[in-house]
């Protein structure tokens, strides 16, 4: 297999995650076990707690890990155009995705600053530096979600929905994310269970997913706890779950900082505890509350008028 040789940051070092970018390199996905993030289980236990109340708010239906949503459920007229299938392939949803994690709860902006991936995501998408000046690291926040998934038919259709998360950026794209994801697994993840589906290598093409791209496909597994990271270069959708209960996650999206986020975290989280984490220095910084762009008012300096001497 052909590798690609990146230079290694002090963070991956230190952490000793010089295995997992490898194969980011290589697979264009790794898997971080939780005795490697340090996330802990009470962690994952009340992001699940914290969903599955936050759904009940939303729906006004209750829901376990075990039965999933325990009503009928019905779903507006627009519902299957969300699908990434079009509306007459689309079956009856099975999923639904709760947006701005952020504002939720404290465990998942824990989550969103946890040394070990932001390591890993700034491996993808690189720093920029000009001389004589310190180096600016290029990744930002871009959205943070949760799909929660649940027994049905409901899925991406026979290629999975197999898509790069960066393809509305034009080609070409090069070796730099525009986008990347952690998505933190808050269930097992198995291919019976609607596990992600991916295809190993897929990024170093460079390119839109192929027809026959689902055959090269497949299952991400790996148990609670754990983080899929990928850049937005790979090629991937999911499987539809076939057994009880629910498939939960916490996606937390990254981008480049040039490129437009999915959230203006700037705006929506102003006014928000973001400084309530484990690491508001770095929270700040991947909002982008100091970045220059995109400006909100006159930032840049206007002189006066000098008084006569």
């Amino acid at each position: 297999m052909s590798k690609t040789t990146t230079q290694l940051s002090d963070e991956i070092i230190d952490y000793g995650l010089q295995q997992y970018a490898l194969e980011l390199e290589t697979d264009g996905l790794t898997i971080v076990p939780p005795d490697i993030t340090g996330i802990t289980e009470e962690v994952i236990d009340l992001c699940n707690t914290t969903l599955l109340t936050c759904f009940t708010q939303m729906t006004g239906c209750p829901i376990s890990l075990e039965r999933g949503p325990e009503a009928a459920l019905i779903w507006p007229d627009n519902a299957k155009k969300a699908s990434l299938l079009t509306p007459d392939e689309a079956p009856q949803p099975t999923q639904m995705l709760v947006q701005q994690l952020l504002q939720i709860g404290r465990c998942f902006r824990d989550l969103a600053v946890n040394p070990v991936v932001d390591a890993l995501i700034n491996h993808m998408t690189g720093e920029i530096s000009y001389p004589g000046l310190p180096s600016m690291r290029n990744r930002r926040l871009s959205s943070t979600n949760s799909f929660i998934k649940w027994q049905g038919e409901h899925g991406y259709g026979k290629n999975l929905g197999l898509h790069c998360d960066q393809g509305m950026n034009p080609l070409p794209w090069g070796h730099t994310a525009l986008t990347s994801n952690a998505t933190w697994c808050l269930t097992d993840y198995t291919k019976e269970d609607g596990a992600l589906a991916y295809v190993p290598g897929s990024h170093r093409s460079n390119a839109h997913p192929g027809p026959n791209s689902r055959e090269r496909a497949v299952p991400a597994v790996c148990p609670k706890g754990s983080v899929i990271i990928w850049p937005g270069s790979t090629w991937h959708g999911a499987y539809p779950k076939k057994t009880p209960g629910l498939r939960l996650n916490a996606v937390v999206y990254y981008r480049h900082q040039s490129v437009l986020p999915q959230e203006n975290l700037k705006v929506t989280m102003k006014n928000e505890a973001w400084s309530d984490c484990d690491n508001p220095r770095l929270m700040k910084e991947l909002i982008g509350f100091k970045d220059k762009f995109p400006y909100e008012e006159q930032n840049s300096p206007v002189p006066k008028i000098a008084e006569a001497s």
